[in-house]
Order: C-alpha cells, then structure tokens, then sequence
C-alpha cells in the first residue's frame, strides 16, 4: 500500500576520508539534498538543481528506491520523485551517494520502516561499495565505519564540536570517482598503512576529545592524496598555503576535486582566501556546519523515525 500523503526526505551532502580516513571517515554537512515521492501510474522523475540530470527515472534516487523492495523481495510500486539539489555533482561531497540513501529512506518510509536506519545504512553501503559518504549521510556527525568480519559493516558516531569552522573550496570541474580511484597503486607500503592506520585514530581523538589542533598530524595523508594531486590543479600549492595560514587540516574532500579546511576562527578569512585563489573566478567557497543525518517527513510536516 502507497503511504497516504507524498513522503520527503532531506540528506547531507558529506565529506569523506578526511586525508587518511581512506573510504572509513566521513562527515555529514549541512547542505541537503530534498526529494518529494508520491504514488503515480509510472515511474516519474524531475531534477531541479546543480548540474544537469536528465528527467528520467533510471537515476540513483530510484536505484535506492527499488533496492530496498528487492532487498525485501516485494515488486516495487511506480512513484514520481521530485529531486531539488544544491550539492555539487562529482565534486567530493557526497552528490551520490545522498541521491542513493535518498530512495532508500523513502522506501523504507514507504514499507513503514521496514528496513530501518541501520538496514537503510547498510544496503546502500553495499551498493557504494564503500560506506565513508553513505554513513553520515545516514547518521549524521563524524562517522567511522569499519568492515564486519560477519559482512556488512559497523559504524559509529560522534557529534561534531560546535565550534569548528568548515570550509570547502570547489572548484568548477568534476573528477569522477572512478577516475578517482583509478590513479591509485594497487599495493602500499608498511611505513604508509602504519602512519595512515594511526592518523585516522587521531582524527577521532580530535573529534572525540575537541582537538582540534590535532588535525595538523592527523589529516595529513599518504595513501592516496599524493597520487591524486595531478588531477587536482593548484592542490599542492593550496594545502601548503592553507597550513601557513593557520589551517587545523587541508585534505580533498572524498575523491575531489573539492577541498576540506578545518581552521580556527582566527585564521578563517585567510584560509578564505587560499581558497579563493584555488578555485578560481567559476568556483566557489562554501562556509558550513556538521550536518544530521537524513530525516524524513509526511507532506504535513511530521518527521517520521525510522
């Protein structure tokens, strides 16, 4: 049975890997994602927002949708989704995998909690592949999230201090992830597992423990900035210029191109700047806040828990 009234969602754009925290840290953002669901005689799509995505319902928001019914083995009914998006398109902040827990979370809104947040967080880890963006898209804050040795995986969270100024330098390019990924090695060396195992320890420490200073050891990476950088123009000189100016961390921002800036409110005007500089005259610099995880509403209003 189709719910009563149109259901809507709102999810975080998220930050992931954070520098070492490679496809194990992330960070919810307060920049959401909206889509709108109602019952309809076929399946219906309109996208309102950044980027270009054609209006038609093979998109990852129906991805999500339909994965939760055949998860539970139900045919999925036809319903017309209604995207409004201000998250940048493959730029590192999380663009697909918010459209993907998106459908997921109005499926199980639709089922009546069928799945659950964590089975919402799961399933939609699974279809990532990895789960760094889709945990705090679901729960919000700063994730962890680990492999099971059962399958799956475990997560947990922390609230991120409110005081922390976030800035994200995005640059008017994509980089896909999969040509992301593709410049990586396919080995590392021990010196690199042991520095990039420790500094994801000490990212959560920061977190845990408001740290912040922390992140000067604890955001630098080995694993794969380095072998990315040649995609990202100016991200060398960026990072350097973000450390001289009082930055706590610099890291790309998931696979990039977009970079992450944790600082001290006094230096946030210049780190500003950097910033600035990096992106150019088409990019932009966005000032945000940690983000909650995805809620979703009845067209009255109400938040309903999943």
């Amino acid at each position: 049975m189709p719910p009563a009234a149109p259901l809507r969602v709102r999810v975080p754009a998220t930050s992931a890997n954070l520098g070492p925290g490679f496809d194990c840290l992330g960070l919810a953002l307060d920049l959401h994602l909206e889509v709108r669901a109602r019952a309809s005689d076929r399946d219906r799509f309109a996208y309102r927002g950044e980027g270009r995505l054609p209006d038609r319902p093979d998109g990852l928001v129906h991805v999500g949708f339909r994965a939760v019914f055949e998860h539970l083995g139900r045919p999925a009914p036809t319903v017309a989704l209604d995207a409004r998006n201000p998250i940048p398109l493959a730029r590192g902040l999380g663009s697909s995998s918010a459209a993907l827990v998106a459908g997921a979370a109005l499926a199980d809104a639709w089922t009546g909690g069928a799945l659950g947040r964590d089975g919402v967080f799961q399933l939609t880890a699974a279809l990532e592949g990895h789960p760094d963006n889709v945990a705090p898209a679901v729960f919000g804050g700063f994730t962890v999230s680990a492999p099971r040795l059962d399958g799956g995986y475990a997560t947990s969270v922390l609230a991120v201090p409110p005081g922390w100024r976030l800035l994200f330098g995005v640059p008017d390019f994509e980089l896909p992830t999969a040509e992301a990924r593709a410049a990586l090695p396919t080995t590392v060396h021990r010196d690199d597992a042991v520095r990039t195992a420790a500094r994801s320890a000490l990212w959560a420490l920061a977190v845990a423990r408001d740290e912040p200073a922390l992140l000067r050891t604890a955001s630098v990476d080995v694993l794969h900035e380095p072998y990315r950088e040649p995609l990202v123009p100016g991200l060398r000189e960026a990072r350097t210029a973000l450390r001289a100016a009082g930055a706590y961390a610099a890291f790309l921002s998931g696979a990039g191109p977009t970079v992450g800036v944790v600082t001290p409110e006094h230096a946030e005007a210049a780190c500003r700047s950097v910033l600035e500089t990096f992106v150019g005259r088409r990019g932009r610099v966005l000032a945000l806040r940690a983000g909650l995880g995805y809620e979703v509403y009845g067209d009255v209003g109400s938040t309903l828990q999943s």
